[in-house]
C-alpha cells in the first residue's frame, strides 16, 4: 500500500467525500458491452507511448452556393416538387478502446507526486465540475483536493482525456465503485481496461482503499495493473485478486 493511502484522503471527512460526483467523464451511463483490449496488449507495454484521443474529421457543411440555391428552389413555385438534398449525416467519433486507455495510462508511468503529496492529476481534478459540485454539496473547498490521495483522480483523468463513456469520475474510491454498481457496470471478471477496486483489509465496497486499471489477467490468481499513487507514483503492478473487491466496466469500442 502506498504511504499516501495511509493518510486521510482530504481535510474533508469520509462522509463529505462520499458526495463527490461519480458522474461520467464525458457522457451518459447507458448499458454497455465491454470489449477486450485486443491481442498481446501486454507485449506493447514496455514501449508504450502517449496516444491522444482519436478525432475524426468532421465533413464540412455544404458550401454556401448550394445552400443559397436550395433556399431559392424552395421558394420558386416552378420547382415545388423538386426533391431537395437529403440531410447530411453526422460523423460520429469512435469510442476509445481498452487498448487506447491502457496506452495512455501506461504512458504516465514514472509520473510522481510533488513534495506536498499532490500531482498533476490533483491539479486537473480541482478544475473539473466533479470537484466544484462536491464542494457545493458537501462544503469544504476545492483546495482540499490539492494534496489528497490521487489514485482515483488518475483513473478519472485517463477517462476524461480520451472521452471514455461510462468511466465515471471521482476522487473517493468507494463512491466511484458504488457509481459503477448503480449503473450496472460492475462485476468480478478482470477484463483489460476494467477499473479495479482494492481493499487491503476487507470490508467490501465501503472498505475500498485503492483503484487502478487492469492490463491483463495473469490466470494465476494475480492481475497486472497500472495505478496512480502507488509508492507516490504511476506504476505497473502485479496484484493478488484476493484483494480485489470488484471491477467497473467502462464502455469501450468493439
Amino acid at each position: 500500500m502506498s504511504p499516501r493511502h495511509a493518510k486521510p484522503r482530504f481535510t474533508l471527512n469520509r462522509k463529505t467525500l462520499a458526495g463527490v460526483i461519480a458522474g461520467t467523464a464525458t457522457a451518459g451511463a447507458a448499458a454497455i458491452t465491454v470489449a477486450s483490449a485486443g491481442p498481446a496488449l501486454s507485449a506493447q507495454i514496455p514501449g508504450a507511448t502517449h496516444q491522444a484521443a482519436h478525432h475524426v474529421a468532421q465533413i464540412p457543411n455544404p458550401g454556401m452556393g448550394r445552400a443559397i440555391q436550395t433556399n431559392a428552389l424552395r421558394d420558386d413555385p416552378r420547382v415545388k416538387t423538386r426533391a431537395l438534398a437529403a440531410p447530411q449525416k453526422q460523423v460520429q467519433k469512435r469510442l476509445p478502446s481498452a487498448t487506447d486507455v491502457l496506452k495512455l495510462a501506461v504512458s504516465q508511468v514514472g509520473t510522481t507526486e510533488n513534495a506536498a503529496g499532490g500531482s498533476k492529476f490533483n491539479q486537473w481534478f480541482m478544475g473539473t465540475p466533479y470537484a466544484a459540485r462536491g464542494v457545493a454539496e458537501n462544503g469544504g473547498s476545492v483546495g482540499d483536493y490539492a494534496n489528497a490521495s490521487w489514485c482515483d483522480m488518475f483513473v478519472s483523468w485517463v477517462g476524461d482525456q480520451l472521452g471514455v463513456k461510462g468511466m465515471g469520475a471521482d476522487a473517493f474510491t468507494p463512491a466511484h465503485a458504488k457509481w459503477f454498481i448503480s449503473q450496472g457496470r460492475w462485476g468480478n471478471a478482470p477484463k483489460p481496461g476494467a477499473v479495479v477496486f482494492f481493499s487491503w483489509n476487507g470490508g467490501g465496497v465501503d472498505g475500498i482503499d485503492h483503484v487502478g486499471l487492469v492490463i491483463k489477467d495473469n490466470h494465476d490468481g494475480t492481475i497486472q495493473t497500472v495505478e496512480g499513487n502507488t509508492d507516490d507514483a504511476v506504476k505497473i503492478r502485479t496484484r493478488s485478486t484476493s484483494s480485489v473487491v470488484g471491477y467497473g466496466y467502462p464502455e469501450y469500442a468493439q
